[in-house]
């Protein structure tokens, strides 16, 4: 989920800030586990993910919680960008994973295909796209995206 997109910015509203979440409270990534014992885990450096999907599903928690040190550790360093950008009025409200290729401890590539869905200074939105995942140093790291639809 890159989320460098050309889409044109709103003007200024309040700001919605990060998704403020606790140890405790369900993952953003929409596994029934509470964010410490799944995402959380991963956000603090103690694990790393054992699958692509584990990382795309901590990628997207990533988003929701903007922990911009957590995405730019998990780019790949041939396509990293230098900053995250995170528009202050979206909010990451679901993630449906809709289909995976290789990407297990047995594989040194792989590919989610995804629907992210958001809200917008309260309206409605999704993003649809397949990332590309490869093994970087032993660990997986998001590499590139291609927008479906």
């Amino acid at each position: 989920m890159s989320r460098r997109t050309s889409r044109p910015r709103r003007p200024a509203a309040p700001q919605a800030g990060p998704l403020r979440i606790t140890p405790a409270a369900p993952c953003p990534c929409g596994l029934a586990a509470a964010y410490g014992d799944c995402c959380g885990r991963l956000h603090a450096g103690t694990r790393t993910a054992p699958t692509c999907e584990a990382l795309m599903r901590s990628r997207y928690a990533a988003f929701a919680v903007q922990d911009a040190g957590y995405l730019l550790r998990t780019w790949h360093p041939a396509t990293r960008p230098a900053a995250v950008d995170f528009d202050p009025a979206t909010r990451w409200t679901g993630l449906e994973i809709l289909a995976t290729t290789e990407g297990s401890a047995f594989h040194t590539t792989g590919t989610v295909t995804f629907r992210a869905h958001w809200t917008d200074d309260g309206g409605p939105g999704s993003l649809h796209e397949q990332s590309r995942f490869v093994r970087e140093q032993g660990a997986w790291v998001y590499e590139s995206a291609v927008f479906v639809e």
